[in-house]
């Protein structure tokens, strides 16, 4: 029994990787079945798996069509309208018995939608988004975070998927969109985090602290988290490689806010840092809205005026 995936970028490549590494999908009983807008995304997983039984669909349709259980992992509540809702995307490929899962961050108002669709057509549908960027990914230590049919979370093929491209999995409920907010609220912590981070390194080195020093300090103390001791000595070289694409983060923190304003929650501290986000992202200069989303630290130097940071701007 066919297993399928849709979308391979940042996170779908690792999350498939991990499908194809534990057995859970590859074998010549269980095949995996990909698709993703660029074909070359699909050979090339191919190629790194050359032992394995991966068969590449030339549109979403044909993978469901093919399998019973479809995992979907694309970027923006943009490409995941298209891909779903095309003629020959996702939604056309379902039948009676169908189980769609979608780790996509979207609005809660399009999860929805797509699964009074799925179930409409006779399918079963579980939205499961992630907590975890590239590296997780890869390594099988995302944390899902789940709603919808207990059918598909109960389900042995799909538990043993989420066991493999995770390290936990949360179930909250069938309302669909609980999901969604739960993620909501913890890329939008996230990314005040980084925008606050980004802003003590800065001063941090502009009254003439060693910045590796602070991050020492920063890791023995209650405020040592993981993001810090991973982020920052990339932040302080200037590497921003993309594992949580900047105009992500940014988009996941302005759905967090509206949330919070439907929600009649005062949000003040959270809707600062996406404003910043927005600005980091928006800047013709800078160009670093596809940089990693630490890259706001950059924005935070090009902002301020201290010595350091105008040395840091030429340098």
């Amino acid at each position: 029994m066919a297993i399928g995936f849709l979308g391979l970028g940042i996170m779908g490549e690792g999350m498939a990787g991990c499908l194809l590494k534990d057995g859970v999908a590859g074998t010549v009983d269980t095949p995996l079945i990909i698709w993703n807008r660029t074909t070359s995304k699909c050979h090339a997983l191919q190629a790194q798996f050359p032992d394995k039984n991966i068969q590449v669909s030339s549109s979403p349709k044909e993978v469901v069509v093919g399998c019973t259980t479809i995992f979907s992992m694309l970027s923006t509540p943009a490409a995941s309208k298209a891909v779903f809702e095309a003629e020959d995307g996702t939604l056309a490929g379902i039948t009676e018995g169908k189980l769609i899962v979608d780790c996509a961050t979207l609005a809660e108002s399009d999860m929805k939608r797509m699964s009074d669709q799925v179930k409409e057509k006779g399918g079963e549908f579980l939205e499961a988004p992630v907590s975890g960027s590239k590296g997780p990914a890869a390594g099988g230590a995302l944390i899902f975070l789940c709603a919808g049919s207990e059918t598909v979370f109960n389900n042995e093929i799909v538990k043993s998927a989420l066991d493999s491209m995770g390290k936990a999995t949360h179930f909250f409920g069938t309302d669909v969109g609980r999901g969604t907010r739960a993620k909501l609220v913890v890329n939008s912590l996230m990314g005040t985090m980084m925008a606050a981070f980004s802003e003590s390194l800065a001063l941090s080195e502009a009254v003439g602290l060693d910045g590796n020093k602070m991050l020492e300090v920063f890791s023995q103390g209650a405020i040592a988290t993981p993001m810090f001791a991973l982020k920052g000595p990339k932040m302080l070289r200037k590497d921003h490689a993309p594992n949580f694409p900047l105009e992500h983060a940014t988009k996941d923190m302005s759905l967090a806010v509206d949330m919070a304003d439907s929600a009649k929650v005062k949000y003040s501290v959270t809707k600062c840092a996406e404003e910043q986000f927005k600005r980091a992202r928006d800047d013709d200069e800078l160009k670093i809205e596809k940089e990693d989303f630490s890259a706001v630290f950059e924005y935070v130097h090009k902002e301020s005026s201290s010595e350091f940071s105008e040395t840091r701007k030429i340098g």
